[in-house]
């Protein structure tokens, strides 16, 4: 099943909808979350939203899946991970699947790990088991190339201290990004509340045809836009072309 979770209107998540959605939901059913820096959309939950999710999950006996694939690129790494950590303190089992390939720069190298939580050692195992067999069945061996790395960096301090600085310029400049699109015009003001690489903008499969063949603009069709694309010279023109093909003048 889905649920409601963009509001378009006023460009955040809609919480009452999406809780309303799951009402559905049954024991054992998955609820698949992201963690932090939402792909597509940048908006996120609150500490007392995701204390109301894990409470939900735990009365209904559902499993909440977090993506955590942009920590770092929000917030901060500990921030970015405060509200994955506080549904785990309250739910007895919970899957993590965690990706390297933003805040390492090693998307080609696919890094990531998957965790388990469970509520007893019983079900550890049979976890653990299915784990394994998923993992016979999909890779097998995967090449060590890009965990080496990652490795590597977090086990001397020199490196990882580094890595940590070059990840906060990082989400320095993306905030930059957001801040400046965020001032241009109404239309991009929750731009500048959402966090991470992505910002879902209300166009059309048809209005990002016509950016792409009068702008040389590249979205995807739903809307969705990298703003690790943007640097400040360009930021004025984008937003120009986009106000226009939704018909917003600018002087």
């Amino acid at each position: 099943m889905s649920h409601a979770y963009w509001d378009a209107s006023q460009g955040r998540a809609d919480f009452e909808r999406m809780i309303a959605g799951l009402a559905g939901a049954r024991a054992g059913d998955i609820l698949l979350l992201h963690g932090c820096c939402h792909n597509p959309t940048g908006a996120g939950f609150s500490l007392t939203e995701w204390q109301a999710i894990a409470g939900l999950c735990k009365d209904r006996k559902i499993t909440p899946f977090i993506d955590l694939a942009y920590q770092g690129l929000g917030d901060g790494l500990d921030e970015d991970a405060t509200g994955l950590r506080l549904l785990l303190s309250i739910v007895d089992e919970a899957l993590i699947a965690y990706s390297c390939d933003k805040n390492f720069g090693l998307y080609r190298e696919r890094v990531g790990a998957l965790w388990i939580k469970t509520g007893s050692s019983t079900a550890t195992r049979i976890g653990r088991s299915a784990m394994l067999a998923l993992a016979r069945a999909l890779w097998s061996m995967p090449p060590d190339h890009g965990a080496a790395i990652v490795r590597t960096v977090l086990e001397d301090n020199q490196l990882a201290n580094e890595w940590r600085h070059e990840l906060a310029g990082m989400r320095a400049r993306l905030g930059e990004v957001r801040t400046m699109l965020a001032a241009v015009d109404p239309l991009f003001a929750p731009i500048g509340e959402q966090r991470g690489l992505f910002a879902l903008l209300p166009l059309s499969a048809t209005d990002v045809a016509a950016l792409r063949d009068r702008h040389a603009i590249y979205l995807a069709p739903d809307g969705r836009a990298n703003l690790a694309g943007l640097v400040p010279d360009t930021i004025n023109r984008f937003a120009l072309a986009v106000l226009s093909q939704v018909g917003i003048s600018k002087p």
